[in-house]
């Protein structure tokens, strides 16, 4: 029962962080400074799709880690040593991409662009209006 525990702790540590626990990388306005209100539209609309790509890809990883870790602690011990288990380069990017786009509002308000609000993957959606 102890080392069932062990193990349990350890798998804890090695599961996938969901991607609304990524925290959000700073990037500056600055560079954001040269852009009109279009450039911005346009490059809110870009940072947004591939936010929702990497935010699909990594709740993915993250769900799929802890059903495999439930399993493991329930049936089958040794499953643990075969979760994903880590934070990559895609969440690496999904914080910095997080950034940009905090960065690009910032760079919006600053110019008085009226831009639509920011589109939340739905998951985060939920969490911010149900928490």
């Amino acid at each position: 029962m102890k080392r069932t525990l062990i193990l349990g702790l350890f798998a804890l540590g090695a599961c996938a962080t969901q991607p609304n626990e990524i925290a959000t990388s700073y990037v500056s306005p600055l560079q954001y400074q040269s852009y009109d209100c279009d450039q911005i539209t346009m490059e809110m609309a870009r940072l947004n799709r591939r936010v929702n790509e990497l935010h699909g890809s990594l709740k993915k990883t993250a769900d799929d880690d802890e059903g495999q870790m439930a399993i493991g602690l329930i049936l089958f011990w040794p499953a643990l040593f075969f979760l994903d288990g880590s934070d990559g380069p895609q969440a690496q990017e999904y914080g910095r991409l997080k950034g940009e786009r905090d960065a690009l509002e910032q760079a919006a308000v600053g110019k008085k662009c009226m831009i639509k609000s920011v589109q939340q993957p739905t998951a985060e959606k939920a969490e911010s209006s149900g928490s």
